[in-house]
């Protein structure tokens, strides 16, 4: 029985193993920078001068809103002329700045697990191998009164012996990525911007 501990010995696991590994560690990172890349084009306006901050992208809405009359039915007489006291409710316009990023969901995936299974079947066989070659050669002379005969044989056996191993290998990666929660400076930072929102009442 051959001893197949060499031929495990001669596998290189660091790339089996190692391998998928580092593959999720360069994914994890390019999914980081694909964060940061985002946050860049899309919540700021670039003006082509590193020496001078990008200003944050503003969503500007304005719309219509109906607030109580304070003056309805008043009958104080220290009223501005032209104050509006037959109308329950007003019109006003309302302008509001919304700071881009705060309305977009920003990407945050994180490797969150990776199993992989490497399977390695070796199987040996046992090989032989036999030969046999047979020759005869025969020669009859007649002359008078006399008989010559000659005879030649010959035989040739060869043996061979071997092992043959045949090998298999399997590998199964299963990577998991979710979207992770934003970072607390993110969040942090995105928070400060909803607390910056500005809203114009005309």
């Amino acid at each position: 029985m051959p001893n197949l501990v060499p031929e495990l010995n001669s596998l290189d696991f660091s790339v089996y193993v190692g391998g998928p590994l580092q593959a999720a560690i360069k994914a994890q990172t390019e999914a980081s920078m694909a964060t940061v890349s985002f946050i860049k084009e899309v919540g700021f306006e670039n003006d082509g001068d590193d020496s001078t901050p990008d200003a944050l992208r503003y969503v500007d809405f304005e719309y219509n809103k109906s607030v109580p009359n304070p003056n309805y039915l008043s009958t104080d007489a220290d009223l501005p002329a032209g104050t509006n006291t037959t109308d329950e409710f007003l019109e006003s316009r309302v302008a509001i700045k919304v700071p881009f990023l705060t309305m977009l969901t920003i990407p945050s995936l994180r490797v969150d697990e990776v199993n992989i299974d490497f399977n390695a079947r070796l199987s040996s066989t046992e090989t032989s191998n036999i030969a046999t070659e047979f020759g005869a050669k025969a020669e009859l002379g007649l002359k008078f009164r006399r008989i010559r005969f000659k005879a030649s044989a010959s035989y040739k056996r060869n043996t061979s012996q071997g092992v043959k191993v045949d090998k298999t290998y399997n590998l199964g990666v299963q990577v998991k990525a979710v979207n992770d929660e934003l970072p607390a400076g993110l969040a942090r930072v995105l928070d400060l911007l909803e607390d910056g929102i500005a809203t114009v009442t005309a």
